[in-house]
């Protein structure tokens, strides 16, 4: 029998806290690559000047550490990731959500016909079997290397929604002092067209709908929902805002009475579905509409949302503030890993007729449509202004990366290197994710990937006079630094969000500390501003079920880089705004040809 979903949490190992010497000791050398004599001088200054003894630096430090040792505290970024994710204040809507396109032959996909209703009902009835499993905490716990993994992302899965606010985003969700336990909605929202429905899909007693059932309310929600609602007044659209304006136009919607109790209705459902009335022209069509689509039919605040398309392809749209891509894989690998049958025998579900069907409506008076109105052109216009691409190759995988004797992560990220060199001419900051779910409430770690030696690598390869072995060495060498660099970021030895700490603590707690008014220079010194100006923003999401990952650009000139990486295919999509789009689609051809090389290059010594 597997051990309880959250059996390990308080068990698990703590996020180790680096002492500021040490973290000051590798930002150094993580920024100094990208810096000249001029710039790398000023961040030593700004480093030494936050080292001082009883300078600012100490005094922040000291507080996270007395933070990290009180009871009741996981880790010591406890604070720092609401601060992170909920503190941001631009839109989460492709610019942070983030989003996967489901294979089309999974078992859970193979187990019904191909219709838009068929494949929903089968998702929806798999979801169902795995909150209902995850409410009584029968969710194995994932394991790596026969450790176990942090759990408690899983519990902002089911009725979690993030709530705009002035200065700093909420969460609305169970688990929680104001809804403890699970989440006994039984419930879902279910957007077609710009309208949104209430759907039932647990009975009263608690057994869920049976698939047949379901694809009648769905049916039900096709006909009702005939009628494209009215731009200005599908409130989808406010999600898409700046999060303190959306938390002005959620306050003054909420002035009503109805609203309250339909801001309810979609805050409190389980997850979203999407039923879109048209299939995708292709791939890349179908990620992009997952990404943005028509955000009259998104709510993209829902930590969950399933899109099914009209021809039965479907994906997810994932909002990031509790959820990352590990935790999200597990539960799309759970779901469509077996087929709607088995789903529906594990949950109980059985036939209970129609379920209850209701359109979610608001009272909007003509300044409320006149925002909606606004922020739907506004989204779209937005949409538009983003450029974005597929890669791929269906002839190189981590097998073959192996065969080569070459981590394959750190392949990706020479090529990467080497694509971005080529087409731009330069090496630019470039941000990798890193998972540390091995730790007490962990999630990941920021790893920067040019190294000294990825940079001498790079160098190599675009000097037509340097021999070929010489170029081997270099990118032996490379993959080397890279591996062991992603090894400290797994061991919770890392400099950026300790650092990036030590600045939200200020903000938070300044004046309590007698630091409020005190100038950090680190935090405008040249290192820390260009290690974290990212050219290259990448992303790995490894499943079998998975067609693509996908997530915006993350600065006016980046390119994000989500890829699936697999032992027999490469998926790659990017992003970056249209203004740099030329960039973009020169770095997709030179990352073919780096590919290539690259291969061959390491082919000769494997």
């Amino acid at each position: 029998m597997n051990p309880p979903t959250f059996a390990a949490e308080d068990t698990l190992p703590r996020v180790p806290l680096p002492t500021l010497d040490d973290s000051c000791e590798r930002f150094l050398q993580w920024c100094r690559p990208l810096l000249d004599a001029d710039e790398l001088a000023t961040t030593e200054a700004a480093v030494a000047e936050l080292l001082r003894p009883g300078g600012a630096g100490r005094t922040l430090h000291a507080a996270l550490a007395e933070y990290d040792a009180t009871p009741g505290v996981g880790s010591w970024l406890d604070e720092f990731w609401p601060s992170r994710y909920l503190g941001r204040r631009d839109r989460i809507a492709l610019n942070a959500n983030f989003v996967f396109l489901f294979r089309d032959d999974t078992p859970l996909a193979a187990s019904t016909v191909a219709g838009q209703t068929e494949r929903a009902a089968a998702i929806i009835g798999a979801a169902v079997d795995y909150k209902l499993a995850l409410d009584q905490e029968k969710i194995a716990p994932v394991t790596q290397r026969g450790q176990q993994l942090s759990m408690w992302q899983n519990k902002y899965l089911f009725s979690e929604t993030r709530i705009p606010g002035e200065v700093q985003d909420t969460v609305r969700k169970p688990y929680s002092a104001e809804w403890p336990g699970p989440s006994d909605a039984r419930h879902i929202v279910v957007f077609y067209r710009g309208n949104a429905f209430r759907m039932d899909v647990i009975g009263p007693d608690g057994a869920p709908y049976a698939f047949e059932d379901v694809v009648d309310g769905l049916r039900a929600v096709i006909k009702g929902g005939t009628k494209p609602a009215a731009t200005d007044t599908a409130v989808g659209h406010l999600t898409t805002k700046a999060r303190a304006q959306w938390a002005r136009s959620r306050a003054t919607l909420r002035a009503e009475a109805a609203n309250v109790a339909a801001f309810d209705e979609v805050e409190t459902a389980l997850f979203a579905v999407c039923l879109e009335d048209f299939a995708p022209r292709d791939e890349l069509h179908a990620c992009d509409q997952l990404l943005h689509g028509d955000s009259a039919n998104r709510y993209f605040d829902k930590s969950v949302s399933f899109i099914v398309f009209a021809d039965g392809q479907a994906g997810i749209n994932i909002e990031h503030c509790g959820l990352d891509g590990t935790t999200v894989l597990s539960f799309v690998d759970a779901l469509l890993e077996r087929t709607a049958q088995d789903h529906a025998a594990t949950s109980g579900a059985r036939a209970q007729g129609l379920p209850s069907v209701e359109p979610i409506e608001f009272v909007l008076d003509s300044a409320a449509r006149a925002d909606i109105a606004a922020a739907g052109a506004d989204f779209a216009r937005f949409a538009a202004d983003t450029a974005t691409s597929l890669v791929s190759f269906d002839d190189f995988g981590t097998a073959a990366a192996k065969q080569l004797g070459i981590s394959p992560d750190a392949f990706a990220q020479l090529a990467y290197q080497l694509a971005h060199r080529r087409s731009k001419g330069l090496t630019g900051a470039t941000y990798e994710s890193i998972a540390t779910r091995q730790f007490r409430n962990g999630r990941t770690e920021a790893m920067r990937v040019v190294t000294p030696e990825m940079v001498a690598f790079v160098d190599a390869m675009v000097d037509d006079t340097v021999d070929r072995a010489t170029k081997l060495a270099a990118a032996r060498t490379a993959a080397s630094a890279h591996v062991g660099r992603a090894k400290e970021c797994q061991a919770g030895q890392a400099p950026e969000q300790h650092l990036w700490e030590l600045e939200w603590i200020q903000r938070r707690r300044g004046a309590e500390l007698g630091v409020a008014d005190e100038r950090i220079a680190l935090f405008d010194s040249p290192g820390w501003t260009i290690m974290r100006d990212d050219y290259l923003s990448t992303s790995s999401a490894p499943s079998q079920y998975i067609r693509y990952f996908g997530f915006g650009s993350t600065s006016p000139k980046c390119i994000g880089i989500a890829y699936v990486l697999l032992p027999d295919r490469w998926n790659i999509y990017l992003a970056t705004p249209k203004s740099v789009a030329d960039e973009m689609y020169a770095f997709a051809d030179h990352l073919r040809t780096a590919v290539t090389d690259l291969r061959t290059l390491l082919a000769e010594q494997s």
